[in-house]
């Protein structure tokens, strides 16, 4: 009897980059014609294992077998001769060129491009047809969506003949029905013999479409186990190290009076292109309002005008008064003074200032509140003392104020601008993304105290392009697509599938099942 070998083995794999072990004697086998999860927390070593496998990094000691055969991957053409191709998730395509231009870049037959572009459109049309990977050749990538960017990603890697296709937080980027669509692909994919390996941070994900699941933590391979038998609260468990609460657990909200409106608000970039068209919207004392949509729809500029970066017409109120949306007072520093505090989607360009140490970071913005001047020059010890303070409640890893913000995963940067900003005790909190990138148990922490701010009875608006954070944190949700509001749900009489078809720009929605009496009448006929 034969034994089918691994389509990969990696056999204690160790990296290190300076004093940090990013990798250590980690082995795992994928077999082929599978799909395989690596989960685990931030800065568990998920990408630097993919990237020693792609040929990015080096390691310092193990083996790979590629089908058996023990395999030197010194680069990343050389992962591509061993059949391996890799999705990343920032997309590596040339905006300006073509479809058929990304797909055989790199990979040319000779000096002439002709000959090349011609095969090149022939084999897209057998692979789309197969796989669903259907995309214009002729279009330029700047023109496709998003999900049609990522098909151009993973027909170049079929281009190239891989067996084996890495997938990094493929649906970060995504709709549901965009999503729904990969993974019916990666079905197809494993259908035909191919081998997918998924990096993804979401179990619902992972429990969906793999076959296998291997968790990492700080490092190490803590666990290879079938999908099919464990569940989303044993893999986060054995990502974290502890019992995970993977729901929101909160009351029900009890709204008071609008503390945020907004009227009519509209913004044109520099480009001279509309961003926001005739915005409207409130968000009252106590109340969470979630807004919905796939990313560069609108809600990065409307967080960024609440916030004061950019100019707008129309009307902003906090609590009645209004807030001038031009001029020298259309900025951060004036918004704070109103009671407005800001999370904002990037937290390492637009939240912090990464060279600077926690303490200088936990005051940026609010460094002119008299109470932290000390005659003619700021009271840094106060400062430190406080942000020691702020890092221990908002549970900061290490809890060390002296250390420069880059030094610390982005989950701990997160909680140092949330913690600057909540302990403002703000009347409106913008909040964009705020667990972008975060692992599991910095997600719990995170979404506990977003929750508690509304129990305060302050009010939310919550920016996220995950759905499932959307629909269990918001009291209520508003969808955006170019720019625009498409429609209010509450998430008690909404679904994925129904926001979905909002964030396609699809208000007709497809008649439901009927229910009730009729259902009943329906089936005597």
């Amino acid at each position: 009897m034969t034994t089918t070998a691994p389509a990969i083995e990696l056999k204690g794999i160790s990296k290190a980059f300076g004093p940090v072990q990013a990798n250590k004697d980690i082995s795992i086998r994928v077999m082929p014609g599978t799909i395989h999860g690596i989960i685990g927390e931030n800065g568990a070593g998920k990408s630097t294992l993919m990237s020693i496998l792609y040929g990015f990094y080096k390691a310092d000691a193990g083996e790979i077998f590629i089908g058996g055969k023990k395999t030197e991957i010194p680069d990343s053409q050389a992962a591509i001769a061993a059949g391996i191709g890799m999705v990343f998730q920032h997309f590596k395509l040339v905006q300006n060129f073509t479809v058929l231009e990304n797909v055989i870049l790199g990979a040319e037959d000779g000096g002439l491009l002709k000959p090349s572009l011609a095969k090149a459109r022939g084999v897209l049309k057998h692979l789309a047809e197969e796989y669903e990977l259907n995309v214009d050749p002729d279009a330029l990538v700047e023109d496709l969506s998003v999900g049609h960017q990522q098909r151009v990603e993973i027909l170049k890697a079929l281009y190239r003949e891989a067996d084996i296709l890495i997938l990094d937080e493929p649906t970060g980027v995504l709709t549901p029905a965009e999503a729904d669509h990969l993974f019916r692909i990666l079905e197809g994919l494993r259908a035909e013999g191919k081998t997918i390996i998924l990096i993804t941070h979401k179990l619902r994900e992972i429990m969906d479409i793999t076959d296998t699941v291997s968790v990492m933590r700080r490092g190490e391979m803590t666990a290879t186990v079938k999908t099919s038998e464990t569940s989303p609260e044993e893999l986060a468990e054995l990502m974290v190290g502890r019992k995970v609460l993977l729901r929101v657990d909160k009351v029900a909200a009890t709204p008071g009076a609008p503390v945020l409106e907004v009227e009519n608000l509209r913004h044109t970039d520099s480009s001279g292109v509309e961003r926001l068209k005739s915005i409207s919207l409130n968000v009252r004392a106590g109340e969470i309002l979630g807004i919905a949509g796939v990313s560069g729809n609108g809600q990065s500029e409307l967080l960024e005008v609440l916030g004061g970066y950019r100019d707008a017409t129309g009307t902003v109120r906090v609590n009645s008064q209004d807030i001038d949306l031009t001029g020298r007072y259309s900025d951060g520093q004036s918004r704070r003074a109103r009671g407005i505090a800001h999370v904002p989607e990037d937290r390492q360009h637009e939240g912090l200032i990464m060279p600077y140490t926690a303490w200088e970071n936990t005051v940026f913005g609010y460094h002119r509140d008299p109470s932290w001047q000390k005659g003619l020059l700021m009271d840094n010890a106060a400062i430190k003392a406080e942000a020691a303070a702020k890092m221990e409640r908002f549970d900061v890893r290490p809890p060390n104020p002296n250390l420069a913000a880059r030094n610390f995963s982005g989950g701990n940067q997160q909680k140092v601008v949330l913690a600057r900003e909540i302990e403002r005790n703000p009347e409106v909190l913008l909040i964009g993304q705020p667990t972008r990138g975060v692992d599991i148990g910095a997600i719990e922490f995170i979404h506990q105290q977003i929750v508690a701010l509304r129990d305060s009875g302050k009010a939310i608006l919550l920016v996220s392009v995950e759905l499932d954070e959307i629909m269990s944190l918001s009291d209520r949700i508003a969808v955006m697509f170019d720019g625009q509001i498409m429609g209010e749900r509450l998430p008690s009489e909404t679904d994925q599938t129904e926001l979905g078809l909002l964030m396609a720009g699809v208000t007709e929605m497809p008649a439901r099942a009927s229910t009730g009496q009729s259902n009943g009448a329906e089936a005597q006929t």
